[in-house]
């Protein structure tokens, strides 16, 4: 992984694919700011995000969640946190500073697992979406296995909100088999023009099958 400048561009790329720029964040904005728009009538929300990137997504929840909110970034690459706070810096602009943050230098697949009925959403932007691009072990992340474990991660009626390069179908038809209501928008990459991207907002009402739902806040005290 290579973070690439070319003026007041940046890129991040794998090789010789890209992977994101500073230019065209829309849709990393978009995965925040309209999943928290659905957290803003639940006190104290607990958000986790997978993968860090250039922060535009970790902006926008900051921006839209109250000031009793806490937000964990999972970022399993230092060298991306270390650019976060080098050459990056003002394009993060002091949210790494944020006391609601934290971030951890951990695969995002382990942080979920640590806690149960912890978070009221988990946005994941790990990868190019649901096939592993960078990291074929990204996959366990979007297969049943993963999704199962994401909902036992959720408070009841919590969002795991997905971003992606391009559509899914299979991976739609996995979320609701999986139990998930599930929301599809695509949003342009760059403002209103540009490649739509694909965010799937997909929420599990029922918790009844979720054992640890109940233990829900006070699990989440132990992490805060």
């Amino acid at each position: 992984m290579r973070l690439m400048q070319r003026g007041s561009e940046y890129t991040i790329c794998v090789g010789t694919i890209e992977l994101m720029n500073n230019r065209s964040n829309s849709s990393e904005v978009a995965l925040a700011s309209l999943t928290c728009a659905r957290l803003k009538d639940r006190p104290k929300a607990r958000v986790l995000i997978g993968g860090l990137g250039m922060g535009f997504t970790l902006r926008a929840a900051l921006d839209a969640l109250g000031p009793d909110a806490r937000v964990v970034v999972a970022e399993l690459v230092p060298a991306v946190v270390a650019w976060a706070r080098g050459p990056l810096a003002h394009i993060f602009a002091g949210s790494l500073d944020d006391p609601r943050v934290e971030v951890r230098e951990d695969d995002v697949k382990r942080v979920i697992q640590q806690v149960p009925a912890c978070y009221d959403a988990i946005l994941l932007d790990v990868d190019n979406g649901p096939e592993g691009l960078t990291r074929l072990e990204n996959d366990r992340l979007y297969d049943e296995w993963g999704l199962k474990r994401a909902r036992y991660a959720l408070r009841p009626n919590g969002i795991l909100a997905v971003w992606s390069g391009g559509p899914d179908r299979k991976f739609k038809a996995r979320l609701r088999n999986m139990g998930f209501s599930v929301d599809e928008v695509r949003v342009h990459a760059n403002g209103r023009k540009g490649r739509r991207h694909v965010l799937w907002l997909a929420t599990h009402a029922d918790a009844r099958d979720n054992p640890w739902a109940a233990a829900g806040p006070r699990q989440a005290g132990r992490a805060s």
